[in-house]
């Protein structure tokens, strides 16, 4: 009997497959074969993916026009900043939370767990960035010691953040606007006050000031000409304007 295994064809489905994963690719050099996935089989996998991270790392650590990553103090003087640009470029009645967390680059859902209304968000700016120059140094005159507190308060409020009052002033409703005032005693008025009653107290004591003259009725009176001229008039709170303010009026109230 004849051995019929040697003479029976051979099954093509016994032959070992060659799959399009363990061809070479022909005509192109190993590292291209690589980035295009073709060839080279496990091998290639391994270096497209690698190929591939190291492109989504570049996106995202520093390629051309990748947004900015703030964290921290740096993320909230964004937003801030933002916050305090949209005030007083559009006003608060379309200041909106997405428009400043899409200016400060980071999400919108970052704000609300912070501040539940934009209101909260805006008087938070405030707090941050309006001068608090309760700091009064004793310069040996009442006079100079007077311009240069109220010389710094001038500057607060020729700056974005007092631009930014400004417009609330005039734009929140009574209910928005009892809170605001509220913040404004609180945060500005009431340090300034005190502020001034320091330096009048002081200049008592030295001889320039009329015995009971350092009064908080005559401190209200440098701080309401402050916000009135910000509020009502449109010309700046200068520094020739703090000298009169001084020279003229907080002067003579209080001289012996």
């Amino acid at each position: 009997m004849s051995d019929q295994s040697a003479t029976r064809p051979e099954d093509p489905a016994a032959r070992p497959r060659r799959t399009r994963a363990t061809e070479p690719a022909a005509g192109l050099q190993p590292g291209v074969a690589a980035e295009l996935g073709v060839g080279g089989g496990a091998g290639a996998g391994a270096g497209a993916s690698g190929a591939a991270g190291t492109s989504g790392a570049a996106a995202t650590s520093g390629g051309a026009g990748a947004p900015v990553r703030r964290r921290g103090k740096a993320l909230e003087q964004a937003i801030f900043a933002a916050a305090l640009e949209q005030l007083t470029s559009g006003g608060f009645a379309r200041l909106t939370m997405e428009g400043v967390a899409g200016a400060a680059q980071t999400g919108k859902a970052a704000l609300y767990r912070r501040w539940p209304s934009k209101l909260e968000l805006v008087l938070d700016a405030l707090g941050a960035t309006l001068p608090l120059p309760t700091d009064t140094p004793d310069l040996g005159s009442l006079s100079r010691e007077l311009t240069q507190l109220i010389g710094a308060y001038c500057v607060g409020m020729e700056a974005p953040a007092g631009a930014a009052m400004r417009v609330l002033m005039a734009e929140l409703d009574h209910e928005s606007g009892e809170i605001f005032k509220n913040f404004v005693t609180g945060r500005l008025m009431e340090p300034a006050k005190l502020a001034v009653l320091t330096i009048l107290r002081r200049g008592e004591l030295r001889g320039e000031v009329r015995t009971g003259a350092a009064t908080p009725l005559v401190a209200d009176v440098a701080l309401a000409m402050l916000l009135y001229r910000s509020k009502f008039s449109r010309e700046q709170l200068s520094p020739e304007f703090c000298e009169q303010l001084v020279q003229e009026i907080l002067l003579p109230l209080v001289r012996p």
